[in-house]
């Protein structure tokens, strides 16, 4: 999941980069409103958290902006602007939610989970046959068995299942994994897609992980 910070305040938006690269979110930084228009125009994010206050052009503005332009990526907005009247405002302008400084990052998590969940699916659960992961808690399990992942390799399993029966180049999923692009191992993908597929396949009659050679992986019940 690939994530866009729009904050001015330094130390604000390195603690919360710090705390969304520890749930393995990907994310991109940026203090000037003109710069986040174009990040967002020219990248595929999941969710933008925005400040109000920040260079160059407002968070209103920005918002208004990217949905005059039918950009529909969920927006969160993190203010101090704690009135009423502000947060009518941003989410007139567009906004998906509000959430007033000083906040708990557990929440900002818990608000960042409700917008990317599938909106026909308001549960935490992602099911796709008997494998079943818990979105909230980081859990994992294939029939009766529950199965221990890494970070890195939960993180690369939920894409996958948020995106199952999509194919997924390795590009679209270093762009979208935390710190996979910066690893060294050209072949780092593949290297966790075969330690996923010893713990979600090995011992199971259907396949869920498939390698389409040449494009990418795609995660489905159906055969490929």
């Amino acid at each position: 999941m690939r994530i866009l910070v729009v904050e001015d305040d330094e130390k604000i938006a390195s603690f919360i980069k710090k705390g969304l690269k520890e749930e393995s979110y990907s994310v991109d930084i940026t203090d000037n409103g003109y710069e986040a228009i174009y990040l967002i125009e020219t990248n595929s994010y999941d969710i933008v958290l925005l400040d109000l206050m920040i260079h160059g052009l407002s968070g209103i503005d920005v918002c208004k902006n990217i949905r005059g332009k039918n950009i529909a990526t969920p927006i969160i907005m993190l203010t101090a602007r704690d009135r009423i009247e502000d947060k009518i405002d941003g989410l007139d302008s567009g906004a998906d939610d509000y959430l007033t400084k000083p906040f708990s990052f557990d929440e900002l998590l818990a608000r960042i989970r409700v917008k990317l969940r599938n909106p026909l699916n308001t549960s935490n659960i992602i099911t796709i046959a008997d494998l079943t992961i818990d979105t909230a808690r980081h859990e994992v399990s294939r029939g009766a068995k529950k199965i221990k992942l890494t970070a890195k390799e939960y993180a690369l399993l939920e894409f996958l299942a948020r995106n199952s029966k999509k194919l997924l180049s390795e590009t679209i999923i270093k762009e979208n994994i935390s710190d996979m692009a910066q690893e060294s191992m050209s072949n780092i993908i593949n290297v966790y897609i075969y330690r996923l597929r010893n713990k979600i396949d090995k011992d199971f009659d259907l396949k869920l992980i498939h390698t389409i050679r040449g494009l990418g992986y795609m995660l489905s019940d159906e055969d490929v």
